[in-house]
């Protein structure tokens, strides 16, 4: 994997925006494969809630890392690091060019860029913040964590527990601020990088996750939900979709209340991915439809 001839096309941003479609595109074009960054997608289980893409879809183009896992299973960013490069690899040596496309910006942020090796973690605390976790929820965590580290408090998904416990343990261990603990220095990788951001206005993507919500209700999302009910609190549950129509399935709120919540966290979801991308420099965007202009510019950059 060595060879300067080697590249990696991103394409990121948030929810919605049609970033499988062009993914799709480009790889028929380029004839290679797609790696998905999209941290729900790759459990077998999560599929209507998760947007998954199409049998059809996945038909045309050899997809990795979708239906990957179980939803009792962890798998961190780290892994998918691990994973991801793994996989990469074998694309390139075959392909020349590779394509990572999704949504989640840890992922790509850890295939790019690599983790700072973290202190390890003794089970017993581990085990501990699980437990205050199953009891309590995340509140006690989340006000914990924004005492003992502000600066990490500012950009941790909230909604996750796996990130906010794995960042409570490395700081009840280790005594240290999680964020004083990542050196920040990226890892050199030996591909080049081109990366793509597709973006719609917000009038259009909020219209577009609307509609999407209702067709995934129609699909089935509340009965998806129901078979998932025993998986609840497992970190891969924690997510959009599944958090509200567990609250309906339970009786706290009412259908009507669930969508309609599903809607505005989605909307938010999809505010605070746009935000994550936004601070990288290196993201050129564009429209979905606008797939010549995309084309041209990453063959600009082969070249």
């Amino acid at each position: 994997m060595e060879s300067e001839n080697h590249c990696i096309i991103v394409i990121c941003g948030p929810t919605g925006v049609g970033k499988t479609d062009l993914a799709i595109k480009l790889a028929q074009y380029f004839d290679t494969e797609i790696i998905s960054a999209d941290s729900r997608q790759i459990y077998m289980e999560l599929n209507i809630g998760t947007a998954k893409p199409t049998n059809e879809q996945l038909s045309k183009v050899k997809h990795h890392l979708i239906n990957y896992i179980s939803v009792q299973e962890k798998f961190t960013a780290g892994d998918f690091e691990r994973v991801a490069l793994k996989i990469a690899a074998g694309i390139m040596n075959r392909k020349k060019i590779a394509i990572l496309c999704g949504g989640s910006g840890l992922y790509i942020k850890a295939f790019l860029e690599g983790f700072d090796d973290l202190p390890e973690v003794p089970s017993e605390i581990k085990k501990e913040l699980q437990k205050e976790f199953e009891t309590n929820g995340l509140s006690d965590m989340l006000n914990e964590l924004e005492k003992k580290d502000p600066f990490y408090f500012e950009e941790v998904d909230r909604r996750n527990p796996h990130r906010v416990i794995r960042a409570l343990a490395v700081i009840r261990s280790s005594g240290l601020p999680f964020s004083e603990l990542r050196s920040g220095k990226k890892k050199v990788r030996p591909f080049k990088v081109i990366k793509i951001g597709i973006g719609l206005s917000r009038e259009v993507l909020y219209d577009t996750l609307n509609q999407r919500l209702d067709s995934m209700i129609d699909d089935g999302l509340m009965d998806e939900a129901r078979a998932m009910m025993k998986y609840k609190n497992e970190s891969s549950l924690q997510t959009v979709g599944y958090n509200e129509a567990f609250e309906y399935l339970e009786g706290k709120i009412t259908l009507e209340e669930s969508v309609k919540l599903m809607k505005k966290n989605s909307r938010n979801y999809a505010k605070r991915q746009f935000t994550w991308f936004r601070k990288d420099s290196g993201i050129t965007w564009f429209e979905p439809n606008e797939y010549d202009l995309i084309l041209e510019h990453i063959r600009e950059h082969l070249n």
